[in-house]
């Protein structure tokens, strides 16, 4: 069964850091990972994807320069380290893979494995 699953979510002051981290299970070939997030009132949105080999990444403007996303395929884990969070980046946060060879268009409707998602609060 394909999975992913997030982790890391919290409460953190403005200016702060947080590395969320992605679970992946079941897969035997390729597939892509996104992290997207989905504030209250506000549809799904993308942060940053980045592609199965890991060469190839996306970054939204909104979190360009301020969050990385990596991957581990050894230990089947992706991250995204965020850093300088701004109230802004209040959501809950979604982990989702595309179980697809290639690196697609970083948006929701590409990705077919979903996580149950993690808070993120940013407050002072």
């Amino acid at each position: 069964q394909l999975r992913v699953e997030e982790s890391g979510g919290d409460l953190v002051q403005p200016g702060g850091s947080l590395r969320l981290s992605c679970a992946a299970s079941g897969f035997t070939d390729h597939y892509g990972i996104g992290w997207f997030r989905q504030a209250p009132g506000k549809e799904r949105e993308q942060v940053s994807c980045i592609s199965s080999s890991g060469l190839n990444t996306y970054y939204a403007d909104s979190v360009k320069g301020r969050f990385t996303i990596s991957r581990d395929k050894a230990k089947n884990m992706v991250y995204l380290q965020m850093n300088s969070l701004k109230v802004e980046d209040t959501a809950v946060y979604y982990c989702a893979a595309d179980h697809h060879l290639l690196f697609r268009p970083c948006v929701p409707q590409m990705y077919d494995v979903w996580g149950q998602g993690t808070q993120v609060t940013v407050s002072s």
